[in-house]
């Protein structure tokens, strides 16, 4: 990879959570001081491991390392007995473990067969041992364009659980959190270098600019209510040290509730910044308008 690029994600969410937080009983996350949304970069990086997972079927080299019922030190022996097969691996001293050069091979190994190894980086420090990787991809928690409204909302069960609530005439009741509306901002950054020592290449950048457009329409749930990807731009830059600084591109491009809009229920209720304004005297950048 020869280029550097720096993205602005908008995605949506109507009548759900789009991210709950674990240490507030699962409520929307948000910032206490002026009450915007926040959605993590885990939680992001989780709907495009599974986006690549579908896509793929989980077969080398877009396989997932960080997975639901992975077992990650037997993932990273793994990838020390596929490392072996190469000569300059040498014989692993069992007392000693793994040398330099064998956790090296072994990082390599795992950089081929995982997607988001090579992608996001990874830890792999434990069990046998295969170093940490700095993934060349990377995502910022993304706010809301408003403050958002978190609801608690009651809800009802009309069965029960045991036998011996059969007869009882009071329903179950239930809690449910989630917020009317809010439009989220993510800033993204993908180093060119890092790429190269990964291994992270063209066709693992198309997967990804993808999973963005498409990872939504395949994490439906009740709690989630409706999310949308609304909006994808990607500044590439004509060299892998960049041309601009990333933060001054982002300024250009500017999205704002529209005149009259009191309160925000949908994205049409939002104007942004037309490609060609934004296009305005970038030397060395290309706007890509991806969605």
């Amino acid at each position: 990879m020869n280029n550097r690029y720096d993205f602005v994600y908008l995605f949506d969410c109507k009548d759900g959570n789009p991210n709950g937080d674990p240490d507030a009983a699962n409520a929307p996350r948000i910032d206490p001081q002026d009450m915007h949304g926040l959605v993590s970069d885990v939680c992001l990086k989780r709907k495009i491991r599974n986006f690549v997972l579908l896509a793929k079927g989980g077969t080398p080299p877009f396989d997932i390392f960080v997975r639901q019922g992975a077992v990650l030190n037997k993932l990273i022996g793994q990838g020390h007995e596929a490392a072996s097969k190469n000569s300059d691996y040498g014989k692993l001293d069992e007392k000693k473990g793994p040398t330099r050069k064998q956790i090296g091979l072994a990082r390599t190994a795992m950089c081929q067969r995982f997607y988001d190894v090579r992608t996001f980086g990874a830890v792999m420090s434990t069990g046998d041992n295969a170093g940490q990787v700095r993934g060349p991809v990377q995502l910022s928690f993304s706010r809301s364009l408003d403050p958002i409204l978190p609801l608690d909302v009651s809800i009802t069960r009309m069965a029960v659980t045991d036998a011996k609530d059969e007869e009882s005439p009071n329903q179950t009741m239930g809690r449910k959190n989630l917020i009317p509306y809010g439009l989220y901002r993510c800033h993204g950054f993908i180093s060119a270098h890092l790429a190269n020592e990964t291994g992270f290449g063209d066709a693992d950048l198309e997967l990804f600019w993808q999973a963005l457009t498409q990872m939504f329409d395949h994490d439906r749930s009740a709690s989630r209510g409706t999310m949308a990807p609304r909006k994808l731009w990607v500044f590439k830059h004509d060299t892998a040290l960049g041309s601009a600084p990333a933060h001054k591109l982002f300024e250009r491009l500017v999205v704002k509730r529209k005149a009259g809009v009191e309160v925000a229920r949908e994205f049409s209720n939002y104007e942004v910044t037309p490609k060609a304004e934004a296009e305005k005297g970038l030397n060395g950048v290309t706007l890509l308008e991806v969605l």
